[in-house]
């Protein structure tokens, strides 16, 4: 799912939408999650694979 530097395909983000909105996920290389502002939720990424489950997202403040 990840390419050679760990980073997700980008092929792979534009077919990712959040689970609860359906709507398009940014994402955040630095903290490595993909993020749904429309949620805002922070899913995680881990081992090179989007954890989208909501009760494993992290909640966004403003």
């Amino acid at each position: 799912m990840s390419n050679a530097s760990g980073n997700p395909d980008s092929k792979m983000l534009e077919a990712l939408v959040c689970p609860l909105t359906k709507s398009n996920l940014s994402y955040d290389a630095s903290a490595q999650e993909l993020i749904s502002k429309a949620a805002k939720l922070a899913y995680p990424i881990r081992n090179g694979i989007p954890v989208l489950l909501p009760d494993e997202a992290r909640k966004l403040t403003d």
